[in-house]
């Protein structure tokens, strides 16, 4: 049995089976991790939902940021507009999709791997066990019966920065802001979520979430997606892969192989102009 943990594939259905046949699945045998943002962008997000879901006992997916937002769409609480979402939100299928949908993690974690799944990333302050305890507490609210006015909330960037005495929504939007939407931290760990360049390019004050001074989850191998401009897959001095390569961006899909480290990439069309 294999395990391939794969990035983002944002909808384009025809570029992860190409990477599947590359790879020579074998669904009886071998299993995926996901990263998350299964939908948009590409040309056909409802198919890749789809086959996420006709795989689900070979898969594991956490939760990315255009995920959580087509969870807002469907409960009509996103201030946003479908767009390429809406022949997902119109299937005659939609109600068992999304409901599989809300049901995933925000983190996934494998202890005999020492690894973490995550989509975007982890505050500096957090070890494993917080990490883990704060995402129990979105998908627990995420899973419940008023997950609406959770889906409502979570939009904004504040609070920015991680302190115990966090409570509600503010604690709840800051751990989704950190699992699906984080890439930079500033001085003191705070939240740095408006930049999207490559370290490079990085504004004044500014580091790579997986480089910030003192990260208490170093020691465990962090999987994660969400970064395309990210231009590295494998940071080993900071024990992390960062999978999305920018498939919908005409980049490539790119699986990981958790236990031989082995990485294979499949090019993909350009599906959307950066």
């Amino acid at each position: 049995m294999r395990t391939f943990a794969i990035g983002d594939l944002q909808g384009c259905s025809g570029d992860w089976n190409t990477l599947l046949d590359s790879l020579d699945f074998d669904v009886n045998r071998d299993r995926l991790w996901l990263v998350g943002d299964l939908v948009a962008r590409g040309p056909d997000s409802l198919a890749c939902l789809r086959q996420a879901h006709t795989l689900r006992e070979r898969l594991v997916t956490v939760l990315g940021n255009h995920d959580l937002h087509l969870l807002a769409l469907a409960a009509g609480v996103s201030p946003k507009s479908p767009g390429d979402l809406a022949p997902i939100l119109s299937a005659a299928d939609s109600e068992m999709l999304l409901d599989w949908v809300r049901r995933q993690p925000l983190l996934h974690h494998d202890p005999d791997r020492n690894m973490l799944l995550v989509h975007a990333g982890l505050p500096p302050q957090w070890s494993v066990d917080d990490a883990l305890e704060e995402a129990d507490r979105v998908q627990t609210a995420l899973r419940g019966s008023r997950f609406a006015e959770l889906l409502a909330a979570m939009y904004g960037d504040a609070p920015d920065r991680w302190r115990p005495g966090l409570s509600g929504m503010d604690r709840l939007r800051f751990a989704i802001n950190c699992f699906t939407r984080l890439r930079y931290c500033g001085p003191r760990g705070r939240l740095r979520l408006q930049h999207k360049m490559p370290p490079d390019q990085a504004p004044d004050g500014a580091m790579p979430w997986f480089a910030t001074p003192g990260r208490r989850s170093t020691a465990t191998t962090v999987v994660f997606g969400h970064w395309s401009t990210l231009g590295q897959v494998h940071w080993p001095e900071h024990n992390v892969y960062g999978l999305d390569t920018g498939c919908v961006w005409g980049g490539a899909l790119t699986a990981l192989d958790v236990d031989s480290r082995h990485l294979y990439q499949q090019r993909c069309q350009c599906h959307q102009t950066p």
